[in-house]
């Protein structure tokens, strides 16, 4: 498979930091930002496409951009929010460089789904020893109501978008193709 060049990797962490920034700004505006969690859409992307390093850096550098641009998210939001989203760039860049299935969609799944469960427990842990240090109690209720259930329709999308937009990049050529036909 031929790789992206540093430049080309470099421009489309650069894009992806840019839509965390833009994103949430759009989908807050219509009362959605909550719900869809569209700061992840261009983290998970980036780990995808760029690799796992470029991945970590747009998980970090997205939400702390975003917050000093946008005020969005909060300061607070930031201390669960940037552990959280560099373990999705940092997991899911990884894991595209040593899952091969020999389909394209199946290495996509197989990468995004443990990076979002690991990303999702990291950002607990970051809440509870937030709240531990803050005096107040975190259970695992709220845990699981705020990574999970009260984030189910953003999963839903994460899981159907990106693989899309992965598969279209390669279909245009924008991206070299995981998989070259012989």
């Amino acid at each position: 498979m031929k790789e992206l060049s540093t430049v080309k990797r470099l421009c489309l962490c650069a894009m992806c930091i840019a839509l965390c920034c833009v994103l949430p700004t759009a989908f807050h505006a219509l009362s959605l930002g909550r719900l869809l969690s569209p700061m992840h859409i261009p983290v998970l992307l980036c780990g995808l496409l760029c690799g796992p390093w470029c991945g970590a850096f747009c998980g970090v550098a997205g939400p702390v951009l975003s917050s000093l641009l946008t005020g969005m998210p909060s300061a607070t939001a930031l201390i669960s929010m940037v552990p959280e989203l560099l373990t999705y760039g940092l997991v899911c860049g990884l894991l595209m460089k040593l899952v091969r299935t020999r389909h394209t969609a199946l290495d996509l799944y197989l990468s995004m789904v443990p990076a979002m469960l690991l990303g999702r427990v990291v950002g607990g842990v970051a809440d509870a020893l937030f709240y531990l240090g803050s005096g107040e109690s975190y259970t695992l209720a709220m845990f699981a109501g705020s990574y999970f259930i009260g984030a189910l329709p953003g999963i839903g999308i994460q899981l159907i978008l990106i693989p899309l937009l992965v598969l279209a990049l390669e279909k245009t050529h924008a991206i070299p193709a995981r998989y070259p036909q012989a």
